[in-house]
């Protein structure tokens, strides 16, 4: 693989594309409009900082990767010669279907096709693709440079050279490839996270204690920094938001009804959406979870 094509310039849909772009590969990243892949511009140079800061890159490598990025909100231009297409657009079936069999007609017959879906199957969508045997699940964690993990999960028409050669590709972009045997809702990150991230906030939604004592329970009772609510920030309000609502239009559970009613008046309907703008639980920088007084005691 040479040619990576991104469709979906949002918060990993734009991780992916630089990731995958410093480590040598020429990448597009398609998007509908150009005002909104303005802001994919503008992610990348943020990203550029974090690399040359956090992962201590060189600035020789950052600018390698600039160049190798490029953007274009005309489908076709995007997938052009493309090797492989990794599709990061909204967690609607709808919406995923409709892109799906705009690409089947587009794409090469070449191009690999990968879902980042967190939450639905590939199998709800291979027969859009046109080419069920050249089509799975690639997904990354939010954080790619940190959290460097890659679950390919392939559906029963998924072809071994298919999920073989992407296997190969997550090692080649500095992901630790997680080979999943069959189709998992969740995969096994969000099949593990989710039921702690939702435990947390019927805790909170149901008035139980405060996302601070909950986070410093966690943070105090496993030895480990990683707690509830600060994962929430980092995933994103609006991704807790739409687990949550869903998980309790189907539980019929009052504490997560709760839950999702607080996050959407109390936190999403102000703009705090979590790291990406500045607050959601915690503000940012600086987050009150990091000074060094708070699980002091006295």
């Amino acid at each position: 693989m040479k040619k990576i094509t991104i469709a979906g310039s949002g918060v990993l849909g734009s991780q992916i594309a630089f990731q995958t772009a410093f480590f040598g590969y020429d990448v597009t990243v398609y998007d509908i409009n150009d005002a909104i892949l303005e802001k994919a511009r503008a992610s990348f140079a943020r990203y550029s900082d974090i690399y040359l800061n956090d992962v201590q890159a060189t600035r020789t490598a950052v600018e390698a990767a600039n160049a190798h990025l490029r953007l274009s909100s005309d489908l076709k231009v995007a997938l052009e010669d493309a090797d492989l297409l990794i599709e990061a657009i909204p967690e609607r079936v709808d919406i995923k279907r409709d892109f799906y069999q705009r690409v089947a007609t587009l794409a090469p017959e070449k191009t690999i096709f990968a879902t980042n879906t967190s939450t639905l199957l590939p199998s709800q969508f291979a027969a859009e693709t046109g080419r069920p045997a050249k089509f799975l699940a690639l997904h990354f964690a939010n954080e790619i440079w940190f959290r460097n993990t890659a679950e390919i999960m392939g559906h029963p028409g998924t072809s071994r050279e298919t999920f073989d050669a992407v296997v190969a590709f997550a090692k080649s972009i500095g992901m630790v490839a997680l080979p999943l045997h069959k189709e998992q809702p969740g995969y096994i990150t969000n099949s593990l996270i989710v039921p702690w991230v939702t435990a947390a906030l019927k805790l909170w939604g149901g008035d139980v204690a405060d996302y601070e004592t909950i986070d410093k329970t966690w943070i105090i009772g496993t030895k480990s920094n990683f707690a509830p609510f600060v994962f929430i920030d980092i995933a994103g309000l609006n991704t807790a938001f739409n687990i949550t609502s869903t998980l309790a239009t189907t539980t019929n559970d009052p504490q997560l009804h709760q839950a999702a009613k607080r996050l959407k008046e109390e936190y999403i309907d102000k703009g705090k959406l979590g790291i990406a703008s500045g607050e959601g639980f915690y503000k940012y920088p600086d987050p009150a979870f990091e000074r060094e007084d708070f699980l002091k005691y006295r």
